[in-house]
């Protein structure tokens, strides 16, 4: 398609704030050097735009895009018609960190899809071509998400772990959103389907749903943490990953974890207290912090995704057209949902 065949502007979803989703016309950008121009066909809803929602914003957020390119922009090499996904942190490339692959702690970072930068839920993205990964025609659209937050993330997450823990033998997740049940089908994935994996969360909805993947479920409304792994037939785990973001989340993983044992921070949020000398000296045990994933993970992760696609897809429960983004973020902010994908 060439840049004469698109039009001059579009109507996108605006986040007005108060839990309100207007529409706003926007210019469609035309791609400089280096960049490329998508057709958006889907992006899936994240907790990270619970600020974005209820505060509104005026970029349009969207940071888990798949789409097609449209135009090519100067100095680039993917072709016109590409199918692919957009990588969140338009790194630099150049810094200490991107130079060892680590580019989702770059160091001069230009801009994060969807938060600074127009993003997935409008028509078209304009991306650095750099963080744009091109995927196989035959993988559709709205599951080729599933290679940012769902897989990238919690790949990475497990990857953090296994520098400290190399033969983990069970896992704590605390959080069964989406991201929590990205972790559960990874472990299972990165283990084997005996590997043991408890979830804990509040919403009947998602417990379920984190069984039906292979999940021990422990409902935080009617035991602890630890109780529920005790029901399991666990007292303690090699690995915690926490997704939640809560303090009172992370001090229950602490609680549970053996020694050598590993709590992954992933969800943003609160806090959480340490006794140095029990808690990390005397069982070597460790606390890390996980951030997103490297663009140089997405090549492995859709290997997985090919040969894992029956696994994965369960945790896409809704599909919605963009003129329903309002009901989809409504219904997603209830917990009562896995992952959301706003098809286009």
């Amino acid at each position: 398609m060439s840049s004469h065949s698109l039009p001059a502007s579009v109507k996108v979803p605006h986040f007005l704030g108060q839990g309100r989703i207007g529409v706003i016309e926007k210019a469609v950008p035309e791609p400089g050097p280096g960049q490329l121009l998508l057709q958006v066909k889907a992006n899936a809803l994240c907790g990270s735009e619970r600020g974005q929602f209820y505060n509104g914003t005026e970029v349009t957020p969207g940071h888990e895009a798949s789409g097609i390119v449209v135009v090519a922009g100067p100095n680039t090499h993917t072709p016109v018609g590409t199918p692919g996904v957009v990588f969140l942190m338009d790194y630099c490339g150049e810094c200490r960190n991107c130079r060892l692959g680590l580019t989702n702690v770059c160091l001069d970072k230009r801009g994060d899809m969807g938060f600074n930068r127009d993003g997935g839920y409008g028509v078209y993205e304009l991306v650095s071509e750099s963080v744009f990964f091109p995927v196989d025609a035959d993988i559709p659209m709205t599951e080729a998400t599933l290679l940012l937050d769902i897989m990238g993330t919690n790949s990475h997450a497990i990857r953090r772990a296994r520098l400290v823990h190399p033969d983990p033998q069970s896992m704590v997740v605390a959080g069964a959103g989406p991201i929590g049940l990205g972790m559960l089908a990874m472990a299972k994935i990165r283990f084997g389907q005996d590997f043991p994996v408890v979830v804990v969360d509040l919403s009947p909805y998602r417990l379920q749903l984190a069984e039906t993947l292979g999940g021990l479920p422990v409902d935080l409304n009617h035991r602890s943490l630890a109780q529920g792994m005790q029901d399991h037939g666990l007292q303690e785990a090699d690995l915690a990953m926490d997704t939640s973001g809560k303090g009172a989340a992370r001090q229950a993983c602490m609680a549970v974890l053996a020694k050598r044992g590993v709590l992954v921070c992933i969800g943003h949020g609160e806090g959480l207290s340490l006794t140095v000398s029990p808690d990390l000296i005397a069982g070597e045990r460790a606390v890390m912090g996980s951030e997103y994933f490297c663009y140089d993970e997405l090549a492995e992760n859709l290997e997985l995704l090919r040969s894992h696609l029956p696994a994965l897809q369960p945790i896409i429960t809704h599909r919605f057209g963009v003129e329903d983004i309002q009901a989809a973020f409504e219904l997603f902010f209830q917990g009562q949902t896995g992952k959301v994908i706003i098809e286009q």
